[in-house]
């Protein structure tokens, strides 16, 4: 924070910040602003759909509403730019002045001059003005197409698995003892460390599930030390939340109540992949489908299943005479694209033109790990992928669009 404090105060005309959600970069430059007591202006770029209200909102922190109301209905850059130099002459900067726009990704999709401007504002307004932009991305995929002045860059890097367990230990239940809460949060980061490294989303999950954490202390069975009986009553709790991390398909009551439901029902867990199904959409759960189907089905018998003048097949027994193992048990093989949007194509009902909202589909399928790509981005191939969702899930998925995938499963025949 000493050094991130030196570096603000330098007056460098803009400064770049990047990294991963929830790492602290708007909470500390927010914290710093205010200690330092420095004139600053927050912008949201999610909040100010139009450059009109990212200017007004500039002019409104630094010199008030008359100033804001200068700007004309549809205001531009150079509209911007002459009314903050009529009120710098009229109110000289007497220290650096800050503009920190969040989420700054999204200026990538107004203006083509409008980043550049930006970053070089120092210079068109005559004012000891500093830029600072808070981004999730990387600058070599922020920077314009058509050059424009290089900011500072500072990197925030991620958490680590120490540092966020002293973080989320932090939000103790008042009831319960630090040591006890401590050893909750270690049960929990070694469970979902792997596969999220998300600050919001742990913190979400740890209050999602310490209810269920602390039910065997509650009835008496167990000690507050006895924190391995404590893990055996959580542990399928934890990895039933796994399957729906980054999805938020429940709220924490909906959550408590399906526990209840399912604890009444033969006391069998079932997970939440019979309710998944419902923040994906129509196209996406043919395509998860289809990716199940290539993952567990050998690439030889995608005539048999999907094509319906496919001449003679040899029985099921010759197929599987050489065969030991079931494919289920070796878990998911990896598959290229278009063997996955010709099975896509096979199995969805109505006819689907290969637009770029299908291609998205599979990104968004991949960025919910629900389907995991194996082939690196620079290779020249077409990209591999495997399924990474269970049986269960899957089954649960068929069933809302009506298809029985059972039959096209290569292991039940």
């Amino acid at each position: 924070i000493k050094h991130f404090q030196t570096t603000i105060t330098c007056n460098y005309p803009s400064i770049f910040i990047y990294g991963h959600r929830a790492s602290g970069k708007s909470h500390v430059m927010h914290v710093l602003l205010k200690e330092l007591e420095l004139p600053h202006a927050t912008v949201s770029c999610v909040e100010c759909v139009s450059v009109a209200l990212l200017f007004e909102q500039v002019l409104l922190s630094f010199f008030g509403c008359d100033a804001a109301s200068l700007l004309p209905r549809s205001a531009s850059l150079s509209d911007f730019v002459r009314i903050y130099r009529q009120q710098c002459s009229q109110s000289p900067a007497k220290q650096t002045r800050y503009i920190v726009m969040e989420k700054a990704e999204l200026l990538r999709d107004t203006d083509a001059n409008l980043l550049p401007a930006l970053l070089r504002l120092q210079e068109l307004v005559e004012d000891n003005v500093t830029i600072i932009l808070l981004s999730e991305i990387v600058w070599d995929k922020f920077r314009p197409n058509t050059g424009c002045f290089e900011p500072l860059l500072l990197h925030f890097p991620d958490y680590s698995k120490g540092e966020l367990h002293t973080i989320l230990s932090q939000d103790r239940h008042p009831s319960y003892s630090d040591e006890f809460y401590s050893s909750y949060i270690n049960i929990l980061l070694g469970v979902f460390y792997s596969v999220c490294r998300d600050l919001r989303e742990l913190r979400h999950l740890a209050a999602l599930n310490f209810s269920k954490f602390c039910e065997p202390l509650e009835e008496g069975k167990v000690k507050e030390t006895d924190t391995h009986k404590l893990w055996r009553n959580i542990e399928p709790h934890l990895k039933k939340a796994m399957q729906t991390v980054y999805l938020r398909e429940v709220s924490s009551v909906q959550w408590e109540q399906m526990q209840q439901t399912e604890e009444k029902e033969n006391g069998a867990l079932r997970g939440l992949s019979a309710h998944t199904h419902v923040e994906l959409p129509y196209y996406s759960k043919f395509l998860l489908i289809a990716a199940y189907l290539a993952s567990y089905n050998p690439a030889r018998t995608d005539k048999r299943f999907f094509l319906k003048h496919h001449g003679k097949i040899r029985k099921t027994n010759f197929l599987k005479k050489n065969e030991k193992t079931s494919n289920h048990l070796l878990g998911p093989k990896p598959f290229p694209l278009d063997r996955l949007l010709a099975i896509f194509y096979s199995v969805v009902d109505s006819r689907v033109a290969p637009t770029a909202s299908i291609f998205s589909q599979i990104s968004s399928l991949v960025t919910l790990q629900l389907l995991t790509q194996v082939s690196h981005d620079d290779q020249l191939d077409a990209p591999k992928y495997k399924c990474a969702v269970s049986m269960d899930f899957i089954c649960a998925i068929s069933r809302t669009v009506n298809f029985e995938i059972v039959k096209y499963l290569y292991d039940f025949l």
